[in-house]
C-alpha cells in the first residue's frame, strides 16, 4: 500500500499517540466507560432520513486548523460553534481531536455534543481498537474509517469493534480503488467521497460524479471538500447527491451556522444576528 508522506507522518504519530494513551488508559478502563456513556444518537439514520427527504444532509465540521492551511479559526469555542450549527440546520456535527496536525482535542468533541442534540462523528486517524472504544467513551455517535490509511483486514477489524460499542462507521476513499476495498470489505451504509487528491491536494467535484455509478444504490454517499457555493450544492443535488461534509468554509465565516443556511437552505432566509454566533 502506498502512503502519501504527509499522511505517512501522521500516522506515525498515531502509532505513538495510541501507545502513550494505553499506558495511561488501559482498555478495559475504557470498556467501562465506553458503556456508561449516553447512547449513540444515531449518525446514519439522521443522515439517511434527511437525504430521503431530497433535502441536504449536512455534516458541519468543527476544525481549529489543518496542516496545509494552519490555524483556519481564531475564536473557536467548540460549544458555540455547535450550537450556531444547529440553529443553520446542520443534521450532524463533525469534530477533529487529532492534536498534533489539526490542533483538535477530545474534550472538543465533548463540549461540542454536550452543546446540542445532534450526533457527532469523531473526526481523526483511527488505526487501532483503542481508538475505536475511546470514541465511544468520548461520546461519539460515528468514527471515520479512511481507506487510505487502512489495509483490508485493519479496515474490517475496526469496523466490527465499532459494531460491537454501537458506532456507526463512515468510510472515506479518493478513488476507484479506494472504493472498491471499501465496498469488498465493509458493509456500512456510508460512503464517503473526498475530492481532495491525497498527492497533490488538489480539489475536484468530478472526483464523486466519477465514483458516483460505481456505488450502490442502498449505501449513501457523501461527498467531502471543495463545496463552496450554492452551484456547487446544485450539481451535487441534481446528481442525487444529498449528503456533505463541509468544514473550512465554514470555520472561515464569521458565523458558521448562518453560512450553512446560506450555503443549503437560502429559501429558508437569514437570521437577523446580534453577535458572530447567536
Amino acid at each position: 500500500m502506498s502512503v502519501p508522506t504527509v499522511l505517512e507522518k501522521i500516522l506515525a504519530r498515531k502509532a505513538q499517540e495510541v501507545a502513550e494513551r494505553s499506558a495511561r488508559v488501559s482498555l478495559a478502563e475504557l470498556e467501562n466507560l465506553a458503556r456508561s456513556a449516553d447512547a449513540p444518537r444515531g449518525f446514519a439514520k439522521a443522515l439517511m432520513d434527511q437525504a430521503k427527504k431530497k433535502q441536504p444532509a449536512v455534516i458541519a465540521e468543527i476544525k481549529k486548523a489543518s496542516p496545509s492551511k494552519g490555524v483556519i479559526r481564531e475564536h473557536f469555542v467548540p460549544a458555540d460553534i455547535a450550537r450556531s450549527y444547529e440553529k443553520g440546520g446542520a443534521t450532524c456535527l463533525s469534530v477533529l481531536t487529532d492534536v498534533d496536525f489539526f490542533q483538535g482535542a477530545d474534550d472538543y468533541l465533548k463540549q461540542a455534543r454536550a452543546a446540542c442534540k445532534l450526533p457527532v462523528i469523531r473526526k481523526d486517524f483511527m488505526i487501532d481498537p483503542y481508538q475505536i472504544v475511546e470514541a465511544r467513551a468520548l461520546g461519539a455517535d460515528c468514527v471515520l474509517l479512511i481507506v487510505s490509511a487502512l489495509d483490508d483486514v485493519k479496515m474490517a477489524e475496526l469496523a466490527a469493534v465499532a459494531k460491537s460499542v454501537g458506532l456507526d462507521v463512515l468510510v472515506e476513499v479518493h478513488d476507484g480503488d479506494e472504493l472498491e476495498r471499501a465496498l469488498k470489505t465493509l458493509d456500512t451504509k456510508l460512503v464517503g467521497v473526498n475530492n481532495r487528491n491525497l498527492h497533490t491536494f488538489e480539489v475536484s467535484l468530478e472526483t464523486t460524479l466519477d465514483l458516483l455509478p460505481r456505488i450502490p444504490r442502498d449505501r449513501l454517499v457523501i461527498t467531502e471538500s471543495g463545496i463552496l457555493n450554492r452551484a456547487d450544492v446544485e450539481l451535487m443535488e441534481v446528481s442525487d447527491v444529498y449528503s456533505f461534509l463541509v468544514g473550512e468554509a465554514f470555520m472561515r465565516a464569521e458565523n458558521p451556522g448562518t453560512e450553512l443556511q446560506r450555503l443549503f437552505f437560502p429559501e429558508r432566509g437569514l437570521p437577523v444576528s446580534g453577535s458572530t454566533l447567536d
